[in-house]
């Protein structure tokens, strides 16, 4: 806008000196010079006439780590080149989309793509291609919007849990494990010779006639226990920086549990103490795992509801048999108190205790903040110390979360360390 305004006042003076003085080299700039402004302003009035352009994104659903590829092609109809076309894709990826500058003939085209990590769980929007030309002068300028925008959600990261099992619950049909059972189930996974007693609807037929020999089903136990996932999103629980925060280990944990879940065919429900997240019932398949998936990409610490309050609602919905799993940052004990009941209502509970401290310690060595007072981290460990007696004293599991390690890793390391400590 400046250069313009100053382009404007220097022909001013130019035409003002020519009709003042009658000099011809003054008319001769000034006819140049509408020679010039006026083929600048044609150039760009028709440099995005005969135009085609247009994106496509190679998915709209991805998880945080993924690469998110986007293919750009530009078309020429017209007989007359393009000299300068600069295309853009604003967007709120957490990497840009690179923005590109061709020429193109007469009647030609060109397609490239771009390529950028996707680092950061959420939801994305992908706005129209922008395109813009202008004039060798930069005096003028036009641009334009080709296409439609996408929505690219990314899912928060899966850990797989190889060592670890979610906790079976105490009605027959919900082991972790499939386990051979007597009774006929819909679970039907082998079949096996022919003994005396085996009731002759458990033949299989098909296999006898190809075996010459008498063979009967064997089925597995269902596991039908549902699993309920607490998440705790109160914002003056939570701590950290970036990756390393444990709202972010927290969406993690609960991502990780519900796909393992879903993948032992059981009924998976989420429940977060988020500002605008409401209960997600239990359902199991694929479509639950992009509803939670979904959920668990646009959830943020914003709430304000203490923890324990979302836990007396949310226990009122638990029956016997199914399996809740609480991950939760908060150092306060009164949360426990609603979990304590359960196990006496065969409702079993598993608690993921992320390390508040911890974090926050890490956030402090990444951003070079100073510690806090000796007071400080003794209340803090006071309340830890505190907060996992009132576990051990209502005889509820948990697992201590630090970060800057695998949660796997973590889960496995803890689980074996109980087991060969009972043992």
């Amino acid at each position: 806008m400046l250069r313009r305004i100053e382009l404007a006042v220097l022909a001013l003076i130019i035409v003002v000196a020519a009709l003042s003085t009658g000099a011809q080299w003054l008319f001769f700039l000034v006819y140049l010079g509408i020679l010039v402004v006026g083929g600048s302003y044609v150039v760009t009035r028709f440099g995005l006439a005969d135009l085609e352009a247009g994106y496509v994104l190679d998915r709209l659903h991805a998880q945080t780590g993924d690469i998110l590829r986007a293919s750009y092609t530009v078309r020429n109809t017209s007989r007359l080149p393009k000299l300068w076309l600069e295309l853009r894709n604003p967007s709120t990826l957490p990497v840009e989309l690179p923005a590109q500058a061709v020429s193109l003939g007469p009647r030609s085209e060109k397609s490239w793509s771009v390529r950028v990590p996707l680092t950061r769980r959420g939801h994305f929007r992908v706005e129209p291609v922008l395109l813009r030309t202008g004039d060798p002068l930069g005096m003028f300028e036009s641009q334009a919007s080709v296409g439609s925008a996408s929505n690219v959600i990314v899912y928060p990261r899966v850990e797989p849990l190889p060592g670890w099992k979610l906790p079976p619950a105490f009605i027959e049909g919900s082991h972790a494990s499939p386990v051979r059972t007597p009774h006929t189930t819909p679970h039907a996974t082998g079949i096996r010779p022919y003994a005396p007693g085996d009731p002759y609807n458990r033949i299989h037929w098909k296999s006898t006639a190809r075996n010459n020999a008498l063979q009967v089903k064997e089925f597995d136990l269902e596991q039908t226990a549902d699993v309920w996932i607490f998440l705790d999103l109160q914002r003056a629980a939570h701590t950290g920086i970036g990756d390393e925060s444990t709202l972010e280990y927290g969406v993690r944990l609960a991502a990780s549990v519900a796909a393992r879940g879903l993948l032992e065919n059981r009924n998976v429900a989420l429940s977060a103490s988020g500002a605008h997240i409401g209960p997600l019932p239990a359902d199991r398949g694929p479509r639950q795992y992009q509803k939670v998936m979904q959920t668990l990409a646009a959830v943020q610490a914003d709430g304000t509801q203490p923890f324990s309050h979302v836990l007396v609602e949310g226990v009122t919905r638990l029956r016997r048999g199914m399996t809740a799993l609480v991950i939760t940052p908060s150092l306060e004990k009164d949360w426990v108190r609603p979990l304590s009941a359960l196990r006496g209502r065969g409702i079993e509970v598993e608690v993921m205790l992320l390390d508040a401290p911890a974090f926050a310690s890490s956030e402090r060595r990444e951003t070079g903040r100073i510690e806090p007072s000796e007071e400080v981290i003794s209340s803090e460990q006071r309340s830890a110390r505190a907060l996992r007696h009132a576990l051990a004293e209502h005889d509820l599991r948990w697992h201590t979360i630090l970060p800057m390690e695998p949660i796997s890793g973590q889960l496995i390391t803890r689980r074996e360390r109980r087991l060969a400590t009972v043992a």
